[in-house]
């Protein structure tokens, strides 16, 4: 979970701080002991206190005998979310098929700023194991998913992206403006993004965008495999498929 927390100051509102709160928790974390999210907001202990405990009464989150976690409340929540629920659901059978077709791990991601946010996940049979999950983030510019979104997206989120930064995650990362504009010219030419080993070394991927109308993309999916083994010419029209079809259903929803 992203915290939106500016430059590590604590906000001075009661929102902005039981959200600060929220947001401190990280992917693989079950808890967090009152100290802990005290060193990573800077709110005060008593302060934090008070705030769980309202949190707590609203089954946000939970008190163990150890620390705190996050509650049934933000899960029921997150489902409520109309976008991407529709999204998903329209997406569902397509993914399914997809997935059927080719055996390798299946995405579904959405623009959030400069990153991409995963709502779905299809884990490949027998393809490596991929650090991705529902609802967690990767950067835009080194992912099939980012490049595929950037690529049919304003100009003003690719200057976002590069304002940011472009992190050399492994040796094949494109961290040339240049260079990743060109490649995203390209993604536009022929419909379909390509990663090779630039987020993970030994994973690759093939990613497609999807379409609710006229403007950006909304979304984008992707099959990921070995590096040596998944061949992204192959699999590029079953993708470009797939998010045809998807589009087409979104389209017929909002119409």
């Amino acid at each position: 979970m992203r915290s939106t927390q500016p430059n590590g100051v604590a906000p001075n509102s009661v929102l902005g701080r039981a959200l600060t709160l929220l947001t401190a928790f990280r992917p693989g974390e079950d808890e967090l002991t009152l100290a802990e999210l005290h060193r990573r907001t800077g709110i005060p202990k008593p302060t934090a206190h008070r705030l769980l405990g309202e949190l707590v009464d609203w089954d946000v989150v939970e008190r163990t005998p150890t620390g705190i976690r996050l509650g049934m409340r933000l899960f029921e929540l997150g489902q409520l979310v109309p976008r991407q629920r529709s999204l998903r659901e329209a997406a569902a059978p397509f993914l399914t098929d997809l997935f059927e077709a080719t055996h390798e791990t299946v995405h579904l991601a959405v623009p959030d700023g400069i990153e991409v946010v995963y709502v779905q996940k299809l884990d490949g049979r027998r393809g490596p194991a991929v650090a991705s999950r529902v609802g967690g983030r990767m950067p835009a510019y080194c992912t099939g998913v980012g490049k595929v979104l950037l690529a049919f997206a304003p100009p003003e989120r690719f200057a976002a992206v590069v304002a940011a930064g472009l992190e050399r995650r492994t040796p094949r990362t494109v961290v040339a403006p240049g260079l990743l504009a060109s490649e995203l010219a390209a993604v536009r030419e022929r419909g379909v993004a390509l990663e090779h080993e630039e987020s993970t070394v030994g994973i690759t991927c093939v990613a497609a965008p999807v379409f609710d109308g006229e403007g950006p993309a909304v979304a984008a999916i992707s099959i990921t495999g070995w590096a040596n083994r998944l061949d992204p010419d192959r699999f590029a029209p079953a993708v470009r498929t797939a998010a045809l079809g998807i589009s087409r259903s979104l389209r017929g929803r909002t119409g």
